[in-house]
């Protein structure tokens, strides 16, 4: 018996085994760990990640990450391709792709720090006073 779950551990009629993540649970995992990896050196950017995609890029469906507000939100760090899409071009610099809009974040906390993401500040502003 196969039991397939979040990643946790299951106890079966064979004992006690640890579950299999599903395809979309994995994804979730392997872009926060690129993110965390990424921002090693700028923690709150981790955490405003966290409350902008919940870590994900790409949907289960493969399509990249939109805004629930605005669609022109995209991916993982949610760069509005409206304010942002012509600079990031000319960085050379695909907003679609997860490293190169980690990449794009950056560029943007060190010109203007967290400000682009101030509309989500209450989920990750706590997070200032622990850094």
């Amino acid at each position: 018996m196969l039991a397939v779950g979040g990643g946790d551990t299951t106890t079966t009629a064979y004992g006690t085994i640890e579950t299999v993540p599903r395809r979309e649970e994995a994804a979730v995992v392997d872009t926060e760990a690129a993110v965390r990896d990424y921002f090693s050196d700028i923690p709150i950017m981790v955490q405003v990640a966290r409350c902008e995609s919940t870590f994900r890029h790409t949907l289960a469906d493969g399509s990249v990450l939109r805004g629930h507000v605005d669609k022109r939100d995209t991916g993982v760090m949610q760069i509005n391709t409206y304010y942002h899409g012509k600079t990031a071009d000319t960085l050379g610099l695909d907003l679609e792709d997860l490293y190169d809009n980690m990449e794009y974040a950056r560029y943007l906390y060190e010109k203007q720090g967290v400000q682009p993401w101030s509309a989500s500040q209450p989920c990750w502003g706590g997070a200032l006073a622990s850094l």
